[in-house]
C-alpha cells in the first residue's frame, strides 16, 4: 500500500554542469526504503558524478530531498593512494570511529577479524582493502550506502565475496543500496531497480524488463561491455 512506503530519497528535474560542460540533464527518479539502485551507463555517462551530487559535493540544479535524518555512508570507487600512508587498520578506522562502534566490531561486520587491526592497510589484497573501506561506511551506522564500482581492481573471486557481503549487509539491516556496476549478473541479482544513465536518463525499472537488448544498445551503442559471472546468493 503507498501509505506504507517510506520514501528515502526524491530526485527531481537534477542537472550538474561542470566546468561548462553538461554532465546530467533532466534526470527525475526516487528511492524507497531497502530499494537496490544500481546505475548503469559507459564510461563518461555521468554515474560517479550523480553520487556524488547525492552526497552534496558538487553543485546542481533541480531538487533532490533526502528523507529526514537520514544517514548516508559512501564507498568510493578506489582509494589507491590511501593504500601508501602509514596507517594501521585501527589507525585508519579510529578516524571515523567517533565512538560508535568498537574498531574489532566494525572488522567483523565485513568479515574480517579484529586481529588484524594492527596491521597496515598497505598490506591487504584488494578485496580486503574493499572490505575496510565498506567498514568505514557503515561507522556510523548508516540507513543508505552509496557505492561507485565497490568491485573496481578486485579479481572475479574478489568480487563475488564483496557481493555477497553486500547481500548479507543489505538483509542484516534493512539498508537501502545505490550501486554503479558493470555487472549484469549482478544487477539481476541485486537489484529492484535499474537506471540507465549517460548524461541523461536512458531507461529505468525492474533489471529483467528494463535491460531489454533494445535498450542496452541505446545506452552503449555497439559497445555493450557488460559481463556476468553466475555465483553467489540473491538479496
Amino acid at each position: 500500500m503507498a501509505h506504507d512506503i517510506k520514501r528515502v530519497l526524491d530526485v527531481s528535474k537534477l542537472e550538474v554542469t561542470l566546468d561548462d560542460e553538461r554532465i546530467l540533464t533532466d534526470l527525475s527518479f526516487t528511492i524507497d526504503e531497502g530499494e537496490v539502485l544500481t546505475i548503469l551507463g559507459p564510461n563518461g555517462a555521468g554515474k560517479t558524478v550523480l553520487l556524488r551530487t547525492l552526497l552534496g559535493t558538487l553543485p546542481y540544479k533541480g531538487e533532490i530531498t533526502w528523507r529526514e535524518g537520514t544517514r548516508i555512508g559512501y564507498v568510493p570507487q578506489r582509494l589507491p593512494y590511501i593504500k601508501n600512508i602509514p596507517l594501521s587498520v585501527a589507525d585508519f578506522l579510529g578516524l571515523k570511529q567517533n565512538g560508535v562502534s568498537p574498531v574489532g566490531d566494525m572488522l567483523r561486520a565485513v568479515g574480517l577479524s579484529p586481529e588484524l587491526s594492527k596491521k597496515p592497510i598497505g598490506e591487504f589484497s584488494s578485496g580486503q582493502f574493499q572490505r575496510i573501506l565498506i567498514a568505514w561506511a557503515l561507522a556510523n551506522d548508516p540507513d543508505v550506502l552509496l557505492f561507485d564500482e565497490p568491485t573496481a581492481g578486485v579479481d572475479i573471486g574478489g568480487e563475488e565475496t564483496i557481493y555477497e557481503l553486500l547481500s548479507q549487509l543489505k538483509r542484516e539491516r534493512n539498508l537501502t543500496l545505490l550501486l554503479i556496476t558493470h555487472d549484469l549478473a549482478v544487477v539481476h541479482r541485486l537489484s529492484s531497480t535499474v537506471l540507465c544513465l549517460n548524461n541523461h536518463p536512458v531507461c529505468m525499472g525492474p533489471p529483467l524488463p528494463t535491460l531489454t537488448p533494445e535498450n542496452l544498445q541505446r545506452l552503449y551503442g555497439t559497445e555493450v561491455r557488460l559481463y556476468e559471472h553466475k555465483h553467489g546468493p540473491k538479496v
